[in-house]
C-alpha cells in the first residue's frame, strides 16, 4: 500500500533579492557563449525559472533552474538522462524541451518563452472560463496529453500554472519533468518529504504515494482543471495540504451543474468521469476524454443533481483475501437500483485447497452447488472439477474432467456440462461424463435441465442431454462471433455476447436477438451476461460487476447499469464470477496483501522481486517477452487451452489486449522491428504461427504453417531473414527448424535427433547462436549450436537439469533453470562462444515456470529479468468458519469495513440466503 504524503509544494514564489543575483551570475559564467540570463521571473516547487536570450539562435527563452535540494537528491547524470525520454515529444500543444545540462553544479532546461500568461493567471483574474472556451482548452490539452501518453510519457503534474496560454491556444509546459524526478529519484524524494505534483490536482493514487503512476492520473488533473475553469474552485480545498489530500482520497465532489446551471450535462458527465477514485473507472484515454466534450449524447453513471462524485472506493482502501465474495444479487441489485429492503443473509468464510489458482465458477439455479476446479498435488493431468455444496458442505468430484476449461451446473444442481480438448461432456455429480459434441469450443450455458447451449467455431449449437444429434441455432456474421446464448422466455429470443474477431480493441456487446428472425439489439457493452429470474441482468465490464434491470418485453434497459463491485480477478477476459437464476452471486475479489494471482515482476540478479504493475494481476501467465527497445512486453494471459496476447507497458504501467479471438493464442514473440507479434494459435484447427501489428486493427496474418504439423513456438531472427521454429508434440517427436524467408525461401534442420526433444530454442542478440533444450542424455539440458551453420558443431552448456535458456540483452550470458534455481554462464568470447563456469543466481521458488515455455526474459530497460510470479499463500485444508449477520445498510459497506474480520488463507467469503 502507497504513503500517503501529506506534503504541498508552493508553485510559485517571489524572487529571493539576496540570493539571485549571485545565482544569475554564476549561471552567466557557467552558461557564457550559449545563455544570456536577463533577470528571474518566478520561483516554483520544483525550479526557479529565468528569462534568458538565446546566444546562438538570438531569441528569448525560459531557462528553469533545479532547485539545488532537487538536484542533490537525483543526481546530474540519472536526471539528464530521464529528461531525454521528454525532448522527442512533438505537438502543436505542448511547449517542447530546446536544450538541458549542468552548469557550475546547477541542472538547469531550457523552453520557449510564451508572451502570454498562464491559465492559473487568467482563473486568478477571472474566476472562470466561458463554458465553450473551458471546453476547448481541454480538448487542446488532452490531444497533447494522448500525444504524450503514446509515447509512455506521463506528465504527472497537469495544473493551471503549467498551461500556458499563447493568444489563447494553450501550451503544456514542464512535460516530462516530474517524470524525470520521479523516475530519477523517487524513492529518495519520499524520503525527504517532497512531493511530486499539487495537493488540488493530484490524483487519489499520486496523494496514497504509488510507484506507479499511469496516463489516467493525468486524466484526473485535467478533470481537476476543467472543474475549476467551470466552478472557479478546484474540486477540493481545504486550508492546508493534508485537508485537501484527505478529501481527494476520501471525499465527494459537488457535481458542476449545481453549481453552475449553463454548463451542458454531457461535459458534467466527463468531469465526473475524469475525476472517479479508481484508475479503471476513469477515461482509457486522453482521446476519449475529448471525444466525451465533442459528444452531446455522452452519459457516465448516476447523473441526477443530488448525486456526489468519488463515492467508489479506491482499489487501495479495499479488503480481501483470495476473497471469493458470495452475496445474495436480489440484495446487491435492489439496494443499488430501487428502494426495496434487502432480504436477509447470512454470512460464512470457506478456506479451499486452490494450489494452482482461482478459477472459473458456476452455480446452480438455487445455489445450493458450486462447481469450480482445482489440481491436486497428486495429480499430472491438469485441473479437474469439483461440486461444494454450499449447505451440506459436501465435496463431490467430477470423474474425467481433467483439463475443463468452462462449465455450467445444471438447474436442478444434479450433472454438470464441461469442455475441454474434446469437446463438450456431461456428468452426473460423483459420476463418469458422456461426450455430447466433440466440436464444441466454448461458453455453456444449461436451458432447463435438459439442454445445453454452447459455441462451436462461429456457431452457436443446441445439445440434449439424452444424446440426440446437437444442431445449430444461429451462426454469427462473417469475422464475428456469438457467445453465452441464453434464452429468453418461450419467443425465441435469446440474450448473446457479439464480438468482432478481426478487430484486436473492438468492445464485447450484449444483445437480444431473435434467432428465428434475425432480429437483433445491442442492450449494452459488457460481456458474459448472467439473468435472474426477477429479471436482473449482471455482466462484467472493464473488471468490474454490473446490474442492470431488462424490460421483460423489450428487452431494454429499465434501470442502470450500475457498478456492483469494483475489480475482481479475471483470466484470459473473463471475470471469475456466477450468478445463479435465484440471484446469488459468487466471485473472486483481490487480496489486501499483495493481490494474489499471478503478475509480471522485475527481478534483480539476489533475486529479489518487484511488482511491474501492482494493480495488473491476472489468475494465470503463461509466457512473456520483452520488446526489441524494452518497453513494452507482450504477455500471454492464460493457460495452455485457453489465452490471449497483451501488450503492457513496462514504463507506464498500462496494458491493453491484443488479441481477442478465444481458443489458445500463446507464446508471443517481437518482430525485429518491435512493430508486430507472432504468437502461437489454433484458430484455423491446427496450431501456426500468426502475426499481427501492435497498433491499428487488422485481421492476423497467417506467419507459418507445416503441413500435417502443429507449430508450437516461433521467433524471429534479429535481421528478420529466418524464422526459427519448433514442431511436433509428444515424447521424442519434437523437433527445431529454421526457414528462410524471402525469395530464396529454404528450410533447414536445426536439432532433429530421432527420439529425442528439442524446444526452447532462442537467437543470440547477433543471431550467431541458437540455443535449446535436448534430453538427448536422459534428461533435459541446455545446448548451443552456431546459427543458421548449425552443423559445424554443437556444445553442451548446463552440466546437469537446464530448461528455459535466454541470452541477455547484449550476448555475453546466457540464463537458464535448473530443477531448483536460476543459472547463469558468462561468455567471454563471443565469436567462437567460450564460456565461464556455471552460476547459481537465486532460487526459483515463488517465480512460475513451465518446461519448454520462455517463461521470463531479460529486460534491457532495467538491467533485471522481467518474470512471472505468484504472491499466493495457499491453504491445502478445508474448513468452514461461520460469520456474523450482515447489517441492513447493504453488503458492499460490511465488505469494505476495515473492522470486518478477513481470512488468512483464500477463501470463500460472502453472504448466502
Amino acid at each position: 500500500m502507497g504513503t500517503l504524503n501529506l506534503t504541498a509544494r508552493i508553485d510559485l514564489q517571489l524572487p529571493n533579492e539576496d540570493v539571485a543575483p549571485h545565482v544569475i551570475d554564476r549561471l552567466n559564467a557557467a552558461l557564457e557563449g550559449r545563455y544570456r540570463i536577463e533577470r528571474e521571473l518566478g520561483e516554483g516547487g520544483m525550479a526557479t525559472v529565468y528569462l534568458a536570450e538565446d546566444v546562438r539562435h538570438k531569441r528569448h527563452v525560459a531557462l528553469k533552474v533545479l532547485k539545488p535540494e532537487l538536484a542533490a537528491i537525483v543526481g546530474a547524470e540519472r536526471f539528464l538522462a530521464e529528461i531525454e525520454t521528454t525532448a522527442s515529444l512533438q505537438h502543436p500543444n505542448i511547449l517542447p524541451l530546446f536544450d538541458s545540462g549542468e552548469a557550475d553544479g546547477f541542472l538547469f532546461y531550457v523552453m520557449p518563452y510564451v508572451e502570454g500568461e498562464s491559465l492559473r493567471e487568467r482563473l486568478d483574474r477571472e474566476k472562470q472560463l466561458p463554458v465553450d472556451e473551458a471546453v476547448r482548452i481541454t480538448v487542446e490539452v488532452a490531444e497533447a496529453l494522448q500525444s504524450a501518453h503514446d509515447r509512455d510519457v506521463v506528465h504527472r503534474d497537469i495544473k493551471p500554472a503549467n498551461i500556458m496560454l499563447s493568444q489563447g491556444r494553450p501550451l503544456v509546459a514542464d512535460f516530462g519533468i516530474a517524470l524525470a524526478l520521479s523516475s530519477a529519484g523517487s524513492h529518495r524524494l519520499t524520503e525527504t518529504g517532497l512531493s511530486i505534483g499539487t495537493p488540488q490536482y493530484m490524483s487519489p493514487e499520486q496523494a496514497t504515494g504509488d510507484r506507479v503512476v499511469g496516463p489516467a492520473a493525468d486524466l484526473y488533473s485535467l478533470g481537476c482543471m476543467l472543474y475549476e475553469m467551470l466552478v472557479g474552485d478546484p474540486p477540493y480545498t481545504g486550508s492546508t495540504a493534508q485537508a485537501i489530500l484527505a478529501k481527494v482520497i476520501t471525499g465527494d465532489t459537488v457535481p458542476v451543474t449545481e453549481q453552475r446551471r449553463a454548463v451542458p450535462p454531457h461535459v458534467d458527465a466527463v468531469v465526473r468521469r475524469a475525476l472517479e477514485k479508481l484508475p479503471a473507472d476513469r477515461f482509457r484515454s486522453a482521446a476519449a476524454l475529448a471525444q466525451a466534450l465533442r459528444d452531446e449524447r455522452f452519459r457516465h453513471g448516476v447523473s441526477d443533481a443530488g448525486a456526489r462524485m468519488g463515492s467508489r472506493r479506491a482499489p487501495w482502501l479495499a479488503v480481501g483475501g483470495w476473497v471469493l465474495a458470495a452475496a445474495l444479487t436480489t440484495v446487491v441489485v435492489r439496494d443499488s437500483l430501487s428502494t426495496d429492503a434487502p432480504r436477509p443473509v447470512r454470512e460464512l468464510s470457506l478456506a479451499v485447497p486452490i494450489e494452482s489458482g482461482p478459477s472459473e465458477l458456476a452455480l446452480d439455479a438455487d445455489a445450493s452447488v458450486l462447481v469450480l476446479s482445482d489440481r491436486p498435488q497428486d495429480a499430472g493431468a491438469g485441473r479437474s472439477l469439483y461440486a461444494l455444496g454450499l449447505y451440506d458442505r459436501t465435496r463431490t468430484a467430477i470423474p474425467g474432467s481433467e483439463g475443463a476449461i468452462d462449465w455450467a451446473v445444471s438447474p436442478d444442481g444434479s450433472r454438470v456440462a464441461f469442455m475441454n480438448g474434446s469437446g463438450l461432456h456431461v456428468a452426473p455429480l460423483g459420476r463418469p461424463p458422456r461426450s455430447l459434441d466433440e466440436r464444441a469450443t466454448c461458453c455453456v450455458h444449461w436451458s432447463g435441465d435438459e439442454v445445453v447451449y454452447y459455441t462451436a467455431g462461429t456457431r452457436i449449437r443446441r445439445a440434449t442431454v439424452d444424446g440426440a444429434q446437437p444442431e445449430s441455432v444461429l451462426e454469427s456474421d462473417e469475422g464475428a462471433g456469438f457467445f453465452h446464448y441464453t434464452p429468453v422466455g418461450d419467443g425465441g429470443r435469446a440474450i448473446v455476447v457479439s464480438f468482432d474477431f478481426s478487430s484486436p480493441t473492438a468492445t464485447a456487446q450484449i444483445e437480444w436477438i431473435d434467432a428465428s428472425t434475425g432480429q437483433r439489439q445491442v442492450i449494452t457493452e459488457g460481456d458474459r451476461p448472467f439473468l435472474t429470474s426477477e429479471g436482473y441482468l449482471v455482466f462484467d465490464r472493464d473488471e468490474s460487476l454490473w446490474a442492470a434491470r431488462l424490460d421483460p418485453e423489450s428487452l431494454e434497459l429499465l434501470e442502470g447499469p450500475v457498478r456492483m463491485v469494483e475489480r475482481i480477478v479475471t483470466t484470459v477476459s473473463d471475470a471469475l464470477f456466477s450468478l445463479s437464476e435465484s440471484g446469488d452471486l459468487v466471485y473472486w475479489l483481490p487480496s489486501e496483501e499483495g493481490v494474489e494471482g499471478e503478475r509480471l515482476v522485475r527481478v534483480d540478479r539476489a533475486g529479489n522481486a518487484t511488482p511491474l504493475d501492482p494493480d495488473w494481476v491476472v489468475a494465470a501467465i503463461e509466457s512473456v517477452e520483452v520488446s526489441p527497445d524494452g518497453s513494452r512486453a507482450a504477455v500471454a494471459v492464460g493457460s495452455m487451452l485457453q489465452s490471449e496476447i497483451w501488450i503492457h507497458s513496462l514504463r507506464g504501467g498500462t496494458s491493453g489486449r491484443l488479441t481477442s479471438y478465444g481458443g489458445m493464442n500463446r507464446r508471443p514473440v517481437w518482430a525485429p522491428d518491435g512493430e508486430s507479434v507472432a504468437f502461437i494459435s489454433d484458430r484455423g484447427g491446427r496450431r501456426s504461427a500468426y502475426t499481427v501489428p501492435v497498433a491499428g486493427v487488422v485481421t492476423p496474418e497467417l506467419l507459418l504453417e507445416v503441413p500435417d504439423q502443429d507449430v508450437d513456438e516461433v521467433l524471429w531472427s534479429p535481421d528478420g531473414n529466418w524464422l526459427v521454429y519448433r514442431t511436433g508434440t509428444g515424447v521424442g517427436a519434437t523437433d527445431i527448424f529454421a526457414r528462410r524467408m524471402g525469395p530464396d525461401t529454404m528450410t533447414i534442420a536445426v536439432s532433429n535427433e530421432p527420439g529425442i526433444d528439442e524446444r526452447a530454442p532462442v537467437l543470440s542478440p547477433d543471431g550467431r547462436w541458437v540455443a535449446y533444450v535436448s534430453d538427448e542424455g536422459g534428461q533435459p539440458a541446455i545446448w548451443v549450436r552456431p546459427f543458421p551453420e548449425v552443423d559445424a558443431g554443437r556444445r553442451r552448456v548446463s552440466s546437469g537439469f537446464g530448461v528455459e535458456p535466454v541470452w541477455s540483452d547484449d550476448g555475453e550470458e546466457l540464463f537458464y533453470r535448473d530443477d531448483a534455481n536460476l543459472m547463469s554462464v558468462a561468455i567471454s568470447d563471443p565469436e567462437t562462444f567460450v564460456t565461464g563456469e556455471e552460476r547459481v543466481l537465486f532460487p526459483n521458488s515463488g517465480f512460475f515456470a513451465y518446461e519448454a515455455y520462455r517463461a521470463y526474459d531479460f529486460d534491457p530497460a532495467s538491467d533485471g529479468l522481467l518474470m512471472i510470479a505468484s504472491w499466493s499463500r495457499w491453504r491445502n485444508d478445508w474448513g468452514v468458519e461461520p460469520r456474523t449477520r450482515l447489517p441492513a445498510s447493504g453488503w458492499r459497506e460490511h465488505l469494505l469495513h476495515p473492522g470486518c474480520p478477513r481470512p488468512t488463507a483464500p477463501s470463500l467469503f460472502g453472504v448466502l440466503k
